[in-house]
């Protein structure tokens, strides 16, 4: 190369984004960490007594399922991995799905989550536990930096570097842009659905603390718990280059995320449960999506690459 070709070569896309979480953005983050995290601490006393009834109980499990779906399907298996190609309109609704989550913007989510896998609990991970040592108090200090304390990082991942298919997307440019609104509407829909069912001002604050703040702690502390705890605990058993692992108890709340030790083995596949017994609830719709025509060119499991990553027992 010459030096006026070195001169003219442009200069590669830096990991962080020239656009760093402002102040308002991490106080954000703040509130919608505490108060979920403290809904869930008072969830059982009040089940126990009062506070919860049938509609309660729909309104926060049809929408937990609905953005859990969509930060599995949508955000982690379809936008950042490829695991399989949508039309439109499943892409839209997988998107605004996703963002209901109140975990982050379609871009955002993606790029953190595709920087994760290139730098996977090593130098550059945004959320590795293993990130301050392997000593027993650094990985305390690391699980508790990898479930939630990465969030209040002020820089981010960068968006043209990790996600240049969807900078390029309208749609999702879009959805970006009306991020604040999902959000929104994701916390004030069970207050207003909960006091039309109930017609009661009693049915709107028991949606709103179930449907939102239940709901959306419960979902975020299961999503961050694929960080933490399956990156230092559970099974290994296929060869991959960090330290994911199997932890079963997770599979279901989870939708079958936490078959996390085959995923970093085998990222774009849409299966994660791929040995017999592990229940994978997202693959299954992603199969449904399949056969009603949403969906084509899914990459599903390939027996042959499954036995050559598996570590002999």
């Amino acid at each position: 190369m010459t030096v006026l070709e070195e001169r003219s070569a442009p200069s590669p896309k830096p990991d962080v984004d020239p656009e760093p979480k402002t102040r308002p953005e991490i106080i954000t983050f703040g509130v919608v960490v505490a108060l979920p995290l403290i809904a869930l601490v008072a969830a059982v006393p009040l089940a126990w007594g009062w506070g919860l009834g049938w509609t309660d109980v729909v309104i926060a499990l049809v929408l937990y399922v609905i953005t859990g779906l969509g930060v599995t399907v949508g955000l982690h298996r379809y936008f950042t991995h490829g695991s399989f190609k949508a039309k439109r309109p499943l892409k839209i609704a997988l998107g605004i799905a996703g963002s209901l989550s109140l975990e982050m913007s379609v871009l955002d989510w993606v790029a953190t989550h595709r920087k994760h896998h290139k730098f996977s609990d090593k130098e550059g991970d945004p959320h590795s536990p293993w990130r301050f040592g392997t000593g027993f108090w650094a990985v305390s200090k690391g699980l508790l930096w990898a479930h939630m304390g990465w969030l209040f990082e002020a820089d981010r991942a960068n968006r043209e570097k990790y996600a240049p298919d969807l900078v390029k997307d309208p749609d999702i440019i879009k959805l970006h842009r009306y991020f604040p609104v999902l959000a929104i509407t994701s916390m004030v829909m069970p207050a207003v659905l909960g006091g039309l069912l109930s017609w009661s001002w009693w049915g709107m604050a028991t949606g709103f603390f179930w449907g939102t703040l239940v709901r959306i702690g419960l979902l975020h502390h299961v999503t961050w718990s694929i960080n933490s705890i399956c990156h230092v605990f559970g099974e290994e058993v296929f060869e991959s280059r960090d330290k994911s692992r199997n932890v079963w108890w997770l599979a279901i709340p989870s939708f079958g995320e936490s078959w996390h030790n085959l995923h970093h083995s085998d990222p774009t596949c849409a299966r994660h449960g791929v040995l017999k017994g592990q229940i994978d609830l997202s693959a299954g719709v992603i199969r449904l999506f399949e056969k009603l025509g949403w969906a084509h060119s899914v990459r599903w499991p390939n027996p042959e690459r499954l036995a050559a990553k598996r570590i002999a027992a």
